[in-house]
């Protein structure tokens, strides 16, 4: 029985695959200094909840085959220095999977955007087709207990982050996966506290492209020009398969996708989820699902949690909340519900939660985001600059960065439900974009304007 030990075993994902490896019969322990919901609940569920909080270098002992370290953790970690001590096997979080996973055929999605929704689509239909996998994706879905799976399954899906491994491994996440069949949905610059230029972004995307081994496969959206030139420069000894957006129609707020002789009608919407959805196809098809198999799985998929999630709707009204906080994800979530829902109103409401888009330095990337929203608001929480560390930022700042008349600047979480509980929502849609909470924000309680 393997014996592996969690340093910060309480983050989102580092306790998801304590929990699988558990279920796989290891011998699981771990430690942090902090342990929150719902990470507590899980571990104690299963019985592997630290027995108390703080770092302890007596649990390093000589016997265990493998030290995981998560992000939490600091290079100074006493039980990380006793694991160096010893001269143990030590991970990142991803460096880990790669060790389970050097038997399986490896499918990675990685680029800027739509990296959860389409791994989330190929798991779908995978799962729909009764074909055993593990998986490693960004968000809790529906259908799957974890959103870390790790067994004997011949096949392995993961999404694949650009974001560093651990405190002591620095490299992106996607770099360890060497993937077989991989995606890469786009590039646009972001984690500047950790990419201080576009060019030492787009870099992390060639190297990762260079680390598919030969014969392997790359799915690659075409229609960003960026990523096409890297890919035509940088990806010679691979097969190439292109994507864009599929065929597809829209009636009475119901998009209905064609591939070849099989269509039909999906609950998702917007370009950006059907050349998702295109690319996860792609990869189904190397995988030995056909187009109409596919298809057909995908009328019954919803998305992942907060990637333009439905909070309610009526026949005049539909309120949606996503992770969108990028400029990239911005403009493209905004363009999918103006083209969903052309004749209807659109009030946007935007949260500046990210290092990046606190940044008075980045705000100019923001150019143009919000001018399809006929009302905008852009709301920035004083504690989250405060976390950040960063210095105040001025309405003026943000203003100038976003350059949309009439846009609203707002950092009150009270004044913000007071300007939504004023306005009308009939003829008009409601779009909340955040990968934070406004300040705590109850999203549930907007039904309230249905």
């Amino acid at each position: 029985m393997a014996k592996v030990h969690f340093i910060a075993i309480g983050g989102s994902v580092m306790h998801q695959l304590a929990i699988a490896l558990h279920h796989k019969g290891y011998q699981v322990t771990g430690s942090d200094d902090e342990i929150f919901e719902p990470a507590l609940s899980n571990l104690k569920a299963v019985g592997i909840l630290p027995a108390t909080i703080g770092w302890d270098e007596a649990r390093i002992t000589p016997d265990l085959d493998a030290v995981i370290l998560g992000m939490h953790a600091r290079a100074d970690n006493p039980e990380l220095l006793k694991a160096q001590a010893l001269g143990l096997k030590i991970y990142s979080f991803p460096g880990y999977i790669f060790q389970e996973s050097q038997d399986k055929k490896r499918v990675v999605v990685g680029g800027s955007h739509g990296k959860t929704t389409t791994t989330s689509m190929i798991m779908h239909a995978l799962q729909q087709q009764h074909l055993p996998f593990d998986y490693l994706v960004g968000a809790k879905l529906e259908g799957f207990a974890q959103s870390v799976q790790v067994t004997d399954a011949p096949l392995i899906i993961c999404e694949g982050d650009e974001y560093p491994a651990s405190p002591v491994e620095k490299r992106p996440k996607f770099h360890f996966l060497h993937p077989h069949i991989a995606i890469l949905t786009g590039i646009a610059w972001d984690h500047i506290n950790v990419f201080p230029t576009f060019e030492n972004y787009e870099e992390q995307f060639a190297i990762f492209i260079r680390l598919i081994a030969p014969g392997g496969v790359l799915i690659y959206n075409e229609t960003d020009p960026v990523l096409k030139a890297l890919v035509e420069k940088e990806g010679q000894h691979l097969r190439l398969i292109p994507y864009g957006i599929p065929t597809h129609m829209i009636h009475d707020g119901i998009t209905n996708v064609t591939f070849g002789a099989a269509s039909g009608d999906l609950q998702i919407f917007g370009d950006h989820n059907l050349m998702n959805l295109n690319a996860a196809r792609l990869v189904c098809a190397e995988l030995g699902i056909g187009d109409a198999d596919f298809l057909h799985a995908m009328q019954t998929f919803k998305g992942a949690a907060k990637r333009l999630e439905l909070i309610g709707k009526n026949d005049t009204c539909a309120i949606y909340r996503d992770f969108a906080h990028a400029p990239s994800k911005v403009k493209a979530t905004i363009a999918a519900l103006k083209n969903q829902y052309p004749n209807r109103r659109l009030i946007g409401v935007l949260e500046l939660h990210t290092y990046s888009s606190l940044n008075k330095d980045f705000l100019g990337e923001y150019h143009g985001a919000m001018d399809p929203a006929d009302v905008a608001i852009v709301y920035y929480s004083k504690h989250a600059l405060e976390i950040k560390r960063l210095p105040e930022l001025s309405a003026d700042l943000i203003v100038e960065g976003f350059a949309k008349p009439g846009l609203i600047v707002m950092n009150d979480r009270a004044t913000l439900e007071n300007f939504l509980d004023a306005q009308q929502y009939d003829n008009t849609n409601l779009l909340m974009m955040s990968s934070g909470t406004y300040d705590g924000m109850e999203f549930s309680s907007l039904k309230k304007y249905l």
